[in-house]
């Protein structure tokens, strides 16, 4: 098995989490690939690594079986958009804050690697978002989310939408989040909308701000295609890719949607599961009276 190391440099103590994680492949045997942004940075290994084993990401996402996150959950997501045509499950090391995605700690990076040695893992795979323009034949994908909302203007815009060929509604709000299971718990939970399973084929529609009291988040089935006009605005429309792609589109314009034909891979340790991952990072079912108490649990399982 071959393992493929992208770390995000920007994040503090990655040098020491990365130089630990190899020294830790080493001794278990592990053929490795590391990201050749570290090349330059050679000199926190025990040992100097022969230049071979630093590649380009693609050429990782490309070669290796599964690739290592190390960083947040923003890095999964810009790893899930490098890797989307390929089928590598990615494992996130989580050096972030919320670590929803990258749920392997630091401190548990031993236990991670006896896991992939022993082949004691589950591979879950994730629904994404493809879109086009269909104005200017931008295209877009996202594990998260797909954002449209007003840009620059300080006034709401107005969109209609349309689900398949049947028209769902005409609203004016700030923006709208058309998000995955996966990105449930990402800013469409933020902008009012359910938390979703993510083994479910389905989109979330949860509206910004909208200027309606009965505007509220609507979940559609992951096989239907969605239409998002804007026929006028003053300024360009800003449209969000897991909050890291960002495209400024004149109007009018018209956005398709559909679920990605590939779905991405994302690589879960056996002794934890998604609502156990709930309720330690979101505290999610735990009773605010007795909140203290629900904390004191969570340590003791």
């Amino acid at each position: 098995m071959v393992l493929g190391v992208i770390p995000n440099l920007t994040k503090d103590g990655v040098f020491k989490v990365v130089a630990f994680l190899v020294d830790r492949m080493e001794k278990m045997e592990f053929d490795f690939l590391l990201s050749k942004s570290l090349l330059e940075f050679n000199n926190i290994f025990n040992n100097p690594l022969p230049e071979n084993i630093f590649k380009e990401e693609l050429e990782i996402a490309e070669q290796a079986d599964i690739i290592i996150s190390i960083g947040g959950d923003g890095t999964v997501l810009t790893i899930a958009h490098l890797a989307r045509n390929f089928d590598t499950p990615i494992a996130g090391v989580n050096l972030g804050k919320l670590g929803f995605l990258a749920e392997y700690e630091i401190n548990s990076i031993d236990k991670f690697l006896n896991e992939i040695k022993n082949g004691e893992y589950r591979i879950g795979e994730r629904v994404a978002l493809e879109g086009e323009c269909l104005n200017s034949g931008s295209e877009f994908y996202a594990l998260n989310d797909i954002v449209i909302d007003k840009g620059i203007w300080p006034k709401m815009v107005e969109m209609t939408i349309k689900a398949d060929d049947d028209y769902v509604s005409t609203f004016s709000a700030d923006g709208l989040v058309i998000a995955t299971p996966t990105g449930s718990t990402a800013y469409s939970l933020s902008a009012g909308g359910p938390i979703v399973s993510p083994k479910s084929d389905v989109f979330i529609l949860a509206p910004v701000a909208p200027h309606s009291l009965t505007m509220r988040p609507l979940v559609l089935s992951g096989k239907q295609t969605l239409q998002i006009t804007i026929n006028e605005h003053p300024e360009k429309v800003r449209v969000s890719c897991d909050g890291q792609r960002v495209y400024n589109l004149d109007v009018p314009l018209t956005i398709k949607i559909t679920r990605s034909k590939g779905s991405l891979k994302l690589v879960h340790t056996k002794s934890i599961n998604y609502f156990e991952i709930l309720r330690k990072k979101f505290f999610w079912g735990l009773d605010v009276r007795t909140i203290s108490n629900g904390i004191k649990e969570l340590d003791d399982e």
